[in-house]
């Protein structure tokens, strides 16, 4: 069984990328990275407003969510221009408060859904870091099972992308829950941060791509393209495959975490109706390679043809896991293709594109690296 994006779903990937082509988003990183917060809230807020963090959030607190498969679709489109900000903390605070409830999701979720408030996230396991604390409304951090409020941004430590700025909360804070129920959410917030993260690599690696066959196809040496060279050729083709190779699994998590919250889960390679794995052929089309749908109406199964085996069958963590381990590697490989094929101008800041070259590897690395999530995939 074939599943393809719905209407709505390739309306929706149409929607932010004319939003996000028209931001001028290397001029907000370059914003971002020197301290001024204002251009990106503002774009901030025009994704709020096109419900990109609603996805994160229940109906309850003025959310549309959770819905992974959307959510999936939003990040790899906002990895794709390389939008400032803890995009991946906010969706798993949203994640994280709704699973605790109480006044602390009654006060934030409906500025999360809304794209009002920016919420940054530390959680035990994922480093000792919170993303653009100095830009968040609110950072919070659990430590064991215990969830509080940090009492501000902490100490700012070096990152190799300027415009990912990691801060490291401090002891203390306003209490905010405990017991059980914060362990729980708060593994479902990694889960969706680590989700969200793969979904931003993916797209990172996708436009760094795009833009190197662009450059080689006007790059001359020896008179001709240098995209004519047959060793140019098979390093690109490497790059393409792995980044199709990361996207089915990309889409089998987001189904899988879809499966968790219904509380059931589908056979291996026979998904639920309305949510599985699909083509489409470009930012128009929606992610290519892969479409899906979590409900009624938001996902169209096509007979003759069927899902890869055993999809079904990892569970959500080491599915997310399998997914932000493909995914961070294929974009990274992009940016080291990038920036071969490139050459020196890739080292200069000039370029737009060294924001993207930059970004590749900590997205690599952040919610979970390569060997750990591999290491999470081999004890399910």
């Amino acid at each position: 069984m074939r599943f393809v994006l719905t209407d709505e779903q390739r309306e929706f990937a149409r929607s932010l990328d004319a939003l996000l082509r028209a931001a001028d988003t290397p001029g907000v990183l370059r914003a971002w990275a020197a301290g001024d917060h204002g251009p990106g809230r503002a774009l901030w807020r025009r994704l709020g407003d096109a419900g990109v963090f609603a996805l994160a959030v229940p109906e309850v607190y003025g959310g549309v969510g959770p819905l992974p498969v959307e959510a999936a679709v939003a990040c790899v489109e906002l990895g794709r221009y390389a939008v400032p900000g803890p995009v991946a903390e906010t969706l798993a605070a949203g994640v994280l408060l709704a699973g605790v409830g109480g006044p602390a999701a009654k006060e934030w979720l409906p500025g999360i859904a809304s794209g009002a408030a920016m919420l940054s996230l530390r959680l035990p396991g994922h480093g000792p870091y919170a993303l653009d604390a100095d830009a968040a409304d609110a950072v919070f951090t659990v430590d064991g099972d215990g969830l509080r409020r940090a009492p501000g941004p902490g100490e700012l430590s070096v990152s190799a992308d300027p415009a990912r700025r990691l801060f490291r909360p401090g002891p203390g804070g306003e209490p905010v829950a405990g017991g059980r129920a914060v362990e729980a959410a708060s593994r479902a917030a990694g889960d969706w941060a680590s989700f969200a993260t793969a979904a931003l690599a993916l797209g990172c690696g996708e436009e760094l791509l795009r833009a190197t066959v662009a450059y080689v196809k006007q790059r001359r040496q020896f008179g001709v393209p240098v995209g004519s060279f047959q060793v140019v050729k098979h390093r690109l083709a490497d790059t393409l495959l792995g980044l199709e190779f990361a996207r089915p699994l990309l889409y089998g998590a987001a189904v899988e975490l879809t499966e968790e919250l219904s509380g059931g889960r589908a056979g291996a390679g026979s998904p639920e109706p309305g949510a599985g794995v699909g083509s489409g052929t470009g930012p128009a089309e929606g992610p290519p390679g892969a479409g899906l749908g979590t409900g009624p109406g938001m996902g169209s199964p096509e007979s003759g043809s069927r899902t890869g085996p055993g999809m079904g069958s990892l569970g959500a963590g080491a599915a997310v896991a399998a997914a932000k381990a493909a995914a961070g590697e294929a974009g990274y490989a992009a940016a080291r293709t990038a920036l071969q094929l490139h050459g020196a101008i890739g080292y200069t800041e000039e370029l737009d594109l060294a924001w993207w070259l930059r970004r590749a590897r900590p997205l690599r690395d952040a919610w979970g690296t390569p060997s750990a999530c591999r290491a999470r995939v081999l004890t399910g």
